[in-house]
């Protein structure tokens, strides 16, 4: 009794696995007065608690085990929302979320700030149009896609608008536009004056 009260708390764990009846025995479960006699059918060398490794008693690393046990969550005040795991199509609507101010000319959203970061803590739904908008408001099912980017590469007039924008953006940067690969002869000199203009 004295050796199994100065055995330490170990890091090991041992199953209570019940011992095999003896060859002589008859058919059934061992006499209950030896089952009492033991306390458990089987003991480890060192005894733990309930078979288990019992933590340490340092404040210090029982707070830390704590901290990671507790769902990252919002919080109360927002019902607790869980952080959802980020797979690389939730990344992109996420990134076009934020840059949804340049894809349409016609509409202005706030800047949802300075931070260039995902969001930790958001929710993602579907939006089920009502029966009274099934002519008005309801994407056909050609139109709908699974992720927000397909619907946005899919739709015509953003398209449009993209491929316009694309343009004017190669023109103007472009140097002297396409002039400069058809120089020929002596008007080098007049059509590169003409681009520093």
């Amino acid at each position: 009794m004295a050796e199994a009260a100065a055995a330490p708390i170990g890091l090991s764990w041992a199953p209570k696995v019940p011992s095999p009846p003896a060859a002589g025995s008859s058919k059934g479960a061992a006499p209950a007065s030896s089952i009492d006699a033991q306390g458990s059918l089987w003991k480890p060398r060192n005894e733990l608690v309930g078979g288990l490794f019992v933590p340490p008693r340092d404040p210090r690393k029982v707070n830390k085990m704590a901290r990671k046990s507790v769902k990252d969550t919002t919080g109360k005040g927002w019902f607790d929302m869980p952080a959802p795991t980020i797979t690389p199509e939730l990344k992109k609507d996420l990134e076009i979320l934020q840059l949804r101010h340049v894809l349409d000319p016609k509409r202005h959203f706030k800047r949802s700030g300075k931070s260039k970061a995902l969001p930790k803590y958001f929710q993602v739904g579907t939006v089920i149009a009502p029966a009274s908008e099934f002519y008005s408001g309801r994407l056909t099912k050609s139109d709908q896609k699974t992720n927000l980017v397909d619907e946005i590469l899919s739709d015509p007039k953003l398209k449009n608008y993209r491929m316009r924008k694309v343009r004017e953006i190669q023109e103007t940067r472009t140097p002297g536009g396409n002039q400069k690969w058809k120089n020929k002869g002596r008007q080098t000199f007049k059509r590169a004056k003409d681009r520093r203009k």
